[in-house]
């Protein structure tokens, strides 16, 4: 970029890639994006961006988070504030494992092969490679992040960060070890998160089984979608208030093909309105069920391995059952081949009362869609009780606040009904759990293995000695035989630290002291729980501080029918194509410009090509401004407004100093659409439209020309500033192009409404001359006369002396503007068509701007056809079978097309009777 040069003009054809591509590199040659850490002296503004997964490619929901924070930080550096914005990625353990385990897959490699630590060297080579992907998209998309500060979650001084935490959480009794039901993916073979699971309603199947009564004649019937789970039955369950089982509670019943006898137990939960009111106790593979277990201290044995298969073994170790056929017969089966055959056997045995086609909401793993079983198992776990308590308060007391409000009181429900997070993974890529166990002290909690990379697998956790680094020997016994945890922490235990983790903690860094905590948290809402709860409880246990002062939560990109975007179900759409295609500010624009308090935003392209005709306009009113320059002119120019000014420069002006309010407003109050909209009014309609056509012939006479100027240099410069945070590539291409004062327009002093002078009295008779030239153009268009044919003598008159004189200043104008040959004050002789509007009476003689006849048959022909339309609508409209059998929308389209057509009539015989007289 260089300095204003008025012998260079801006390129006839705006060209995005060019300008993105040159521009963003000089920004960040410069160091525009760099926080000055050690300032005290500005305000300090500061956001950590969500870490992206490092598997993550640009996509819409990307475009509109990470520009929503660029549009943001843009703003309050223009704002005077010294702005932090701390880029980074996730280490996204499930995710990343699967991406580098399916291309290990395509060599014909299984990671069990080659072991956990060659893989994992294996997952940082790939993480070399395309780590920063992802990264260097946001930078395409113009972000304006301090990428001296990029943070990966994997880093040694943020890993270190993590297992502080842990360490620190242990001692202080956070941590715990538990058998809980946890959410278990049989494909990735590990325990997810609720938000790691799609879930969709199914086709399904109803059994319904019966459960032969020891000792006595007779069933029970029980209903299940999961008969597999049989296999693990360990009680029957009805609600003691359910009448039909009043006598039998107590009794002893018969497992169906298994022949294990349970009890028919009496727990508050089954609902004896729900079909026979009796439900299966299966406390290892059901949530509600495992809640029943722990009321009456029933067993859990577990019946599926890892993998989904039968494990039938785990059942008799567990239960103590001996050997049974049936048992024998399902062991190993994969679960749905075991749900055949034992339907098929429940048949056989006479044990099948029904089957009936059911709907379930069925959850799927989102990355591998395995269906996920509710599975026991040991897991590491945070005790919340403690930690959630100032998460609370901080809320409750608006110290952390939200936008949109409402989220305020989901995030309070949740908080203050929180329970204990698994903080477990079983993977191999992540932050293996600080945790060690001596073989020594407790050798049943270890099997041997044929597997050469791990010969001990741990099947019991008791007694771990946690710390990072492995110990020397054992602290208890002295021992040398140590073994890791293998599970791997839960990447959101690791992003639950990054506002300060980002900054340096646990040391205390000027980042940290200085920029600490945060001022905005812009993210989704579908991880309000999983990662903004928890950053608020890492910050107030690790800092005694909130970590950020607001959360913003941004609105789920659809697609124009209102479908959430998926490449996978062909509805999705890439950013990267559409930057290429129109430039990124123009997809910028279409984003942003939506952004508001809704919660979602349908997008399609044509949104893109209205931002690009947006663009472009911009790009030839600064044209037309620039090549109206000169030298005299930018020798004396000095950014200030002339000492004296037209009606049409302080209108200008004027609703310059409206938009500025409307957009600081809007941005302060994330309404971004609304700030779009009144920047969109003011630069394509009010500036480009009508002010850029006033100005046109002072800029031709010598007395006028300077002051005419100023103000265009002066508005346009301010409109830049206004639309830099949303378009910041063109914007500074046109800014560096005009005179100016600064660097870089992104160090430009954001425009300061009450710096500018308000005039509510120009404005409104600015509006009343620009609503009776666009009434001319009306009346001019109902008579057929094209816009390019300059003809006929417009009056005007009123009664206000004020508007009276506006009109009679500014008749060329208006004449111009109009299309007319000439205008006047006064009234014409003769037929005329006419109108009054804003106390204003126009009329144009219809002598000379039309032949008479011509027009009287034309609008009789067209009278003609809309009465046919009419009838045919009537018609339509009179006929019952229609209003009965017709779609409610097709109805109400021959309603309202109904009404068009009367009003056209009524038009079209007023203009008749106009030129009869």
């Amino acid at each position: 970029m260089s300095e204003f040069d008025p012998s260079q003009e801006l390129p006839k054809t705006y060209d995005p890639a060019s300008v993105e591509q040159r521009t963003y590199a000089w920004w960040t040659d410069k160091g525009l994006f760099d926080a000055d850490i050690e300032d005290d002296a500005r305000p300090r503004y500061s956001i950590a961006i969500p870490p992206p997964n490092i598997t993550g490619s640009l996509h819409m929901g990307h475009a509109l988070c990470y520009g929503i924070h660029d549009l943001i930080i843009r703003w309050r550096r223009m704002m005077g504030d010294n702005v932090l914005c701390v880029p980074g990625t996730d280490h996204a353990g499930i995710a990343t494992e699967n991406v580098v385990s399916r291309e290990l897959r395509k060599q014909g490699i299984d990671r069990r092969q080659i072991g956990r630590e060659e893989f994992v060297r294996r997952v940082w080579a790939w993480r070399q490679e395309y780590g920063s992907a992802i990264l260097n998209q946001f930078r395409r998309l113009g972000c304006s992040f301090d990428w001296r500060f990029t943070r990966f979650t994997r880093d040694d001084d943020y890993t270190g960060a993590v297992y502080e935490t842990f360490e620190r959480w242990w001692r202080d009794g956070h941590l715990y070890i538990g058998q809980r039901i946890a959410n278990w993916c049989p494909g990735c073979r590990t325990s997810i998160s609720d938000i790691e699971i799609e879930t969709e309603e199914e086709a399904a199947k109803l059994y319904k089984v019966r459960y032969p009564l020891v000792g006595r004649e007779g069933y029970i019937v029980v209903a299940t979608t999961r008969p597999e789970t049989i296999l693990a039955d360990v009680a029957v369950a009805v609600n003691p208030k359910d009448e039909r089982y009043a006598g039998l509670i107590g009794a002893r019943l018969t497992v169906p093909l298994v022949g294990r006898e349970v009890e028919l137990i009496a727990d508050d939960y089954p609902d004896p309105e729900f079909g026979t009111g009796a439900v299966k106790v299966t406390p290892a593979h059901d949530p509600n069920d495992y809640e029943i277990g722990v009321r009456h201290n029933l067993p859990r044995p577990v019946m599926l391995a890892e993998d989904a298969t039968v494990d039938t073994l785990a059942i008799r170790e567990e239960l103590g059952q001996p050997e049974h056929p049936f048992l024998t017969k399902y062991h190993g089966l994969d679960r749905f081949e075991a749900r055949k055959a034992l339907v098929a056997d429940l048949e056989e045995q006479g044990l099948l009362e029904s089957v009936e086609d059911y709907r379930v909401p069925l959850g799927r793993c989102e990355r591998c869609h395995s269906v996920i079983e509710p599975l026991l198992s040991e897991q590491w776990y945070c005790r919340m009780s403690e930690l959630s308590k100032p998460c609370i308060e901080v809320v409750e007391q608006d110290r952390v606040t939200f936008v949109p409000e409402r989220y305020r009181e989901i995030y309070l429900e949740w908080m203050r009904n929180v329970r204990d997070w698994n903080i477990a993974r079983q993977l191999w890529w992540g932050h293996q759990i600080p945790a060690w166990y001596c073989r020594t002290c407790h050798p049943d909690d270890f099997e041997a293995t044929s597997d050469p990379h791990e010969p001990w697998r741990l099947v019991r956790r008791r007694n771990p000695i946690v710390q990072r680094d492995r110990p020397d020997v054992c602290p208890q016994c002295g021992g040398s035989e140590l073994i890791q945890d293998p599970d791997v922490l839960d990447t959101w235990f690791s992003s639950a630290i990054w506002p300060h983790a980002v900054m340096g903690w646990p040391k205390q860094t000027p980042m940290l002291e200085r920029f600490y905590p945060t001022n905005l948290l812009i993210t989704a809402r579908d991880i309000l729980y999983l990662w903004v709860a928890r950053m608020i409880m890492t910050g107030m246990d690790h800092m005694g501080e909130i970590p950020y002062h607001q959360v913003y939560i941004y609105a789920t990109v659809l697609n124009k029918e209102g479908k959430r975007m998926s490449k996978s179900l062909g509805t999705g759409v890439d950013p990267l194509d559409l930057i290429e295609e129109f430039g990124v500010d123009a997809l910028r624009w279409s984003l942003l410009s939506q952004a508001g308090m809704q919660q979602s935003i349908r997008f399609h392209e044509e949104r893109v090509t209205t931002a690009r005709n947006f663009a472009n306009k911009i790009w030839n009113a600064a044209r037309f401004v620039l090549m109206n320059l000169d030298s005299e002119f930018l020798a004396e120019y000095d950014d200030n407004l002339p000492s004296s000014f037209t009606l049409m420069d302080r209108w200008m002006v004027s609703r310059l100093a409206a938009a500025s309010q409307a957009v600081r407003e809007g941005f302060e109050s994330y309404q971004l659409n609304e700030a779009a909209d009144a920047l969109h009014q003011f630069i394509w309609n009010e500036f480009c439209d009508w002010y850029v056509e006033a100005v046109k012939p002072r800029l031709q006479e010598p007395l006028t020309r300077r002051d005419a100027q100023r103000v265009l240099v002066f508005v346009l410069d301010r409109a830049l500033r206004l639309l830099h945070p949303f378009m910041p590539h063109i914007t500074e291409e046109i800014w560096q192009a005009l005179p100016h004062q600064g660097e870089s327009i992104m160090q430009a002093p954001f425009p300061d409404p009450n710096e500018l002078p308000r005039d509510p009295d120009s404005e409104n008779s600015a509006e009343r001359l620009f609503e009776a030239i666009r009434t001319i153009r009306n009346l001019r268009a109902e008579m057929g006369v094209s816009p390019g044919n300059v003809t006929g003598t417009a009056y005007l008159q009123t009664d206000d002396e004020t508007m009276r004189q506006c009109i009679h200043n500014d008749l060329d104008l208006i004449k111009r503007l109009a299309w007319m040959q000439s205008a006047q004050i006064g009234a014409p002789q003769g037929k005329s068509v006419a109108q009054v509007i804003g106390g204003i009476e126009i009329a144009i003689p219809l002598e000379g701007m039309i032949d008479l006849e011509k027009e009287a048959a034309r609008l009789q022909g067209e009278i003609a056809k809309a009465e046919a339309d009419l009838r045919r609508t009537q018609g339509k409209l009179r006929n019952p079978q229609f209003l009965e059998k017709a779609n409610p929308e097709i109805v109400q389209k021959e309603r309202d097309w109904e009404q068009e057509l009367l009003d056209r009539l009524r038009k079209l015989s007023a203009r008749l009777e106009d030129i009869k007289g």
